[in-house]
């Protein structure tokens, strides 16, 4: 609080200055440019000092606003100079002075006056006996009464210096720090950073998975199958009872290897990353339940993990109108519209569908929106059925 008061006469004045002679210069054209350009000069260099003694003697971090403006140069200096920042920041360099001399008049006469009342009786025999009010200044009731003020203005002198400051930093977070909506937006990008990573991670987990059970059980699978398929074509001499028994574990081992591979394919097929979402979604409608009529215009792909969204989209709705819809058959279209890739599927089922109704449609919706899509579901009493998904090609 000793230093606010330099510190505040400095940006004070020169605040005060460089505006007044900014706004006189305004329609000298030129003139106004260079001054301006100082102004803003100015401010930063009195918030980095202003940052730096907060850093420094009470351990607060005032963060940095960071503004984008887009345009020329005479343009960005407009937005600059009309910023609500560097008006905030105009605000906090005026208000320093005054804050400046409270706190270095509550701080220093809390503190000097009560070390100097404290040592009353070191010097009182040369005190005056006519002082304040007619008191005997060299009496002892009236030095002991000084002591007593002097060991008060000390005990309270740290809880005043400490409430000036946090008053001083208070106004500096305010004007000097990022404003409540600036705050809030920081932290929206951060959220979505943090999303983002997230739902890469999981996808990348999911291909882990899925390499791992392509090439390490599904290959002991295939080679137990192989094996027990040769078993019950040259052990033909066995025992009926034995070659049930053989014949049972291979039906059981392709059944195995074929739920397998549909959990794989469900995870993240090998097709999506080589060949595109064309390809992996032409597999889906080739192996689905009912005739799947299927149309992707894509003319660049999207992020590895809107793929794996959409391919998701698809399978887990086919999967759906399956088993619950009773259609006689269904209709897909995927194609990209600029930045935005988008899903519609048709089918002739009942209708009726929520996305509250069952745990598919509300993990759809989920995990679209968890990459800033959308999912909206038409589907009326007896049909037809239309979800339609929007997918950002940029995340």
């Amino acid at each position: 609080m000793l230093t606010s008061l330099p510190v505040g006469i400095v940006t004070f004045c020169g605040t005060v200055v460089f505006v007044a002679v900014t706004a006189g210069l305004a329609v000298t054209g030129v003139f106004a440019v260079a001054t301006a350009i100082v102004l803003l000069w100015f401010l930063r260099g009195c918030t980095a000092m202003q940052r730096s003694r907060f850093r420094a003697l009470l351990g607060v971090d005032i963060p940095v606003v960071r503004e984008r403006h887009e345009g020329g140069f005479l343009r960005r200096l407009l937005a600059r100079v009309r910023s609500a920042t560097t008006w905030r920041q105009v605000g906090y360099h005026v208000l320093a002075l005054p804050i400046g001399v409270f706190g270095f008049v509550v701080v220093g006469v809390s503190w000097s006056c009560g070390l100097a009342f404290t040592a009353a009786f070191g010097y009182g025999w040369a005190l005056p006996q006519d002082g304040i009010f007619g008191w005997n200044m060299r009496s002892p009731t009236t030095l002991t009464l000084v002591t007593i003020a002097g060991l008060v203005l000390l005990l309270a002198a740290p809880r005043l210096a400490l409430a000036t400051a946090d008053l001083d930093a208070a106004a500096a977070r305010s004007l000097l720090g990022p404003s409540r909506a600036q705050a809030l937006t920081v932290r929206m990008e951060s959220l979505q950073r943090s999303r983002a990573d997230v739902v890469d991670a999981a996808d990348a987990e999911r291909r882990r998975i899925e390499r791992d059970l392509h090439d390490g059980t599904q290959q002991r699978l295939v080679s137990l199958a192989m094996n027990l398929g040769l078993a019950r074509a040259e052990l033909a001499d066995l025992p009926g009872p034995a070659q049930q028994a053989i014949a049972k574990a291979h039906d059981e081992a392709k059944q195995a290897l074929t739920e397998l591979r549909d959990v794989v394919r469900g995870l993240h097929p090998a097709v999506l990353d080589d060949r595109g979402l064309d390809a992996a979604l032409s597999g889906i409608a080739a192996r689905a339940p009912l005739p799947v009529r299927l149309r992707v215009d894509i003319s660049r792909r999207c992020s590895a993990t809107i793929e794996a969204i959409a391919y998701f989209v698809v399978s887990e709705s086919l999967t759906n109108i399956a088993k619950h819809a009773y259609a006689a058959q269904a209709a897909v279209t995927v194609e990209r519209v600029g930045d935005v890739l988008r899903i519609l599927i048709v089918d002739d089922g009942r209708g009726g569908a929520t996305v509250e109704g069952g745990s598919g449609l509300r993990g759809l919706a989920h995990r679209v929106a968890a990459v800033d899509g959308t999912l909206s579901l038409t589907s009326p009493p007896g049909g037809p059925t239309e979800i339609l998904v929007e997918l950002p090609c940029e995340s």
